[in-house]
């Protein structure tokens, strides 16, 4: 029988270990990635120094599964395995990924009606998504703060969905009339940021079965 082995527990992809082989640990780090940090570790053609994972991460040969981009706060997975890599950053397991986001506005249930459907962005359909309006997240000071106008209200929203286009979130609650004012990734699969401040990182390991 061939194959490469597959994970005893990927969360959220319902992948199981094959038995018969001892297994032997592999790295996957949860980091809690600030607003204005890059998801990379270097940043050689930016003509000003930016803020990159190597100014808070110093573990070799470990990299990001996905990205978040740099304006976004949250959950970011780093690996030392290319595959379970590409098994978390591949669109087509359909991992779920929860935001809590600060919008700009005073939606009703109603009005986040067209997200739990699905709705058209430029580049096409989304898939329909889970939404609600939420009390303000206990959550840690952004730096720098966001900027409000007073004229205008806000909410928060938790929303998961399940794929990963370019700024989707944020292109999502434009589309309803909303703005994102903060956006934090708080979960990806069931891996979540609880324990970890802004700018820390743990250890979540994992075990595979070696190749037959």
């Amino acid at each position: 029988m061939g194959g490469t082995g597959s994970w005893r527990r990927v969360l959220g992809l319902g992948l199981a270990r094959k038995t018969g082989y001892a297994p032997h640990m592999t790295r996957l780090i949860l980091f809690n990635k600030p607003f204005d940090v890059l998801s990379q570790f270097t940043d050689r053609k930016s003509p000003t120094k930016r803020a990159t994972l190597s100014d808070y991460i110093d573990v070799p040969k470990v990299y990001p599964a996905g990205r978040l981009d740099r304006d976004s706060e949250g959950l970011l997975l780093l690996t030392d395995d290319g595959k379970l890599q590409a098994q978390i950053s591949n669109p087509k397991n359909k991992m779920t990924k929860t935001y809590l986001v600060q919008i700009e506005g005073d939606p009703t249930d109603r009005d986040l009606e067209p997200l739990r459907k699905g709705l058209v962005l430029k580049d096409g359909p989304t898939r329909p998504a889970l939404a609600r309006l939420i009390d303000p997240p206990t959550l840690w000071d952004r730096t720098p703060p966001v900027r409000f106008r007073k004229s205008v209200p806000d909410r928060w929203v938790e929303l998961t969905i399940s794929e990963g286009r370019n700024r989707q979130v944020r292109r999502m609650t434009a589309a309803i009339g909303c703005p994102t004012l903060r956006l934090v990734r708080w979960r990806i699969g069931d891996w979540s940021l609880d324990g970890i401040r802004s700018g820390d990182w743990r250890d979540a390991p994992l075990h595979r079965a070696p190749p037959r």
